[in-house]
């Protein structure tokens, strides 16, 4: 096998955990030696082993002189575990080859300086592009200061994601709804703004597909509107966090002692927001909806994938994307499209904002 499919092996262990790993990058390794694997390994989570010291755990004496394929630079620092990088030189690994450099400033290159240092052959960029997806939510959390945001809107052939009475329920199958539910499990937080919630009481849970945890619930609700019977404050399912911006005592104390958090910000703006996420380790955000919360994100430019969900149905008038800021042609918002995909009669496109054609920012 080429160092190609030896990496590819490392990045599908790396999927498995996707999504799962937050706030660490999902990272999976391989180590070989003599053409024979070793040790498989990938990172379960924080404070959890990281993907090489598991591989090569299981690759115990036959680590010495061994190549390890890892889809992440290995760390340098004392986290929340020891650093990569010793373990690596203690297990007398002859070779380390790494898909790409992490973009943690704490690494940022010193893994690689450090194991080169201590005699140990080391290349870069094997399945570069592949590891990048892998890890775009985290690099963007790390290098931004902010959650990477994924768009989700699910419209009609015509464009419309309601009819004129607000109704949505359901636009697209129940295949596409399961997808979308995959999405979620990938996420650290799904928002919606309040109107959503009052209009659909939605439980915001991941359902009808196996999981192992359960995203952060996040209302966007200037005027805390929210009920407090509402099923994300009542179900125990998941927590969940309201931001808001108008004071109302009672109803805090009342949605504090069913458990909710709650964000007070003098004037929400989005951008600051985000930061307040990131605090709050939230490294992916996918965004629900309903219409004018999706379009104020893209309006401000704080998205880094839509997600494009599309029922071959006509609803005629009706409520779309309202408002984003263009006046005329010329100033449309110009999306690139990066996969596209049938389910069942639907369609599912994904897109990319043009001026980051690959989905990352650095």
């Amino acid at each position: 096998m080429s160092d190609s499919e030896f990496m590819s092996l490392a990045l599908s262990l790396a999927r498995r955990r996707k999504g799962l790993t937050h706030p660490n990058p999902t990272v999976g390794c391989v180590v070989v030696k003599g053409g024979e694997i070793v040790g498989l390994g990938y990172h379960e989570g924080a404070g959890y082993p990281h993907a090489e010291v598991v591989a090569l755990e299981q690759a115990g004496e036959k680590a010495k002189g061994s190549t390890l394929y890892v889809t992440l630079e290995p760390c340098t620092h004392f986290g929340r575990t020891p650093p990569c990088t010793d373990a690596l030189i203690r297990a007398g690994v002859r070779r380390v080859v790494v898909a790409v450099l992490d973009q943690n400033p704490l690494v940022g290159g010193k893994g690689v300086a450090k194991l080169r240092e201590s005699g140990i052959e080391v290349d870069v960029g094997v399945l570069e592009d592949e590891a990048k997806l892998i890890n775009e939510d985290f690099f963007t959390y790390i290098s931004q200061g902010r959650p990477f945001v994924t768009l989700k809107l699910a419209q009609t052939l015509d464009g419309k994601i309601a009819t004129l009475s607000g109704e949505s329920k359901w636009i697209t199958s129940l295949q596409s709804r399961k997808f979308a539910h995959r999405l979620r499990t990938e996420a650290t937080a799904v928002l919606v703004g309040v109107n959503t919630v009052l209009r659909d009481n939605p439980s915001l849970t991941v359902r009808h597909i196996p999981f192992q945890r359960q995203p952060l619930r996040v209302v966007i609700d200037p005027e805390l509107e929210t009920p407090p019977d509402a099923n994300l404050v009542t179900d125990g399912e998941a927590q969940t966090l309201i931001v808001f911006s108008q004071r109302d005592p009672a109803k805090e104390n009342e949605l504090l002692e069913r458990g909710v958090q709650l964000l007070y910000m003098e004037r929400i703006e989005l951008r600051e927001f985000l930061k307040e996420l990131a605090k709050r380790e939230v490294v992916h955000l996918l965004v629900e909806g309903g219409a004018y919360t999706v379009s104020q994100f893209l309006r401000e430019g704080l998205w880094d994938r839509l997600i494009l969900f599309q029922a071959p149905k006509l609803f005629g008038e009706g409520k779309g994307i309202e408002d984003i800021g263009v006046k005329g042609v010329e100033d449309a918002l110009r999306l690139n499209i990066r996969r596209e995909w049938r389910i069942g009669e639907d369609r599912v496109s994904e897109y990319v904002p043009v001026m980051e054609s690959s989905g990352l920012r650095w």
